[in-house]
């Protein structure tokens, strides 16, 4: 029983590690994602919340929507820097939201 968990772990860290680096090598997406969609979104659920919206994640096949939420800011000042797509070579490549000074 062990060892069958322990080489299905290795072939889910095998196969991980593979697509991290086809990924590297440039086999992305060779078009740009759809616009943003609108999000429609409450007031925060309490004090210094900031609302962090969505984004178009490539999953290996298509583009899908990830909603946004609220969060709170790691340190007092920050402000949310919303990630982008960067055609590098005729291939997107997702450069993720960071929290940062303005």
């Amino acid at each position: 029983m062990f060892r069958r968990l322990l080489t299905a772990l290795g072939l889910a860290a095998f196969v991980g590690m593979s697509a991290l680096g086809a990924s590297a090598q440039g086999y992305g997406p060779h078009y740009g994602p759809p616009p943003a969609r609108y999000e429609r979104h409450g007031p925060p659920p309490g004090s210094g919340y900031v609302w962090v919206g969505g984004y178009n994640r490539w999953n290996g096949h298509s583009y899908v929507w990830v909603g946004g939420g609220y969060q709170r800011p790691p340190r007092y000042g920050y402000v949310w820097h919303p990630g982008y797509y960067s055609n590098r070579g005729g291939v997107y490549i997702y450069v993720s939201g960071r929290w940062g000074p303005p």
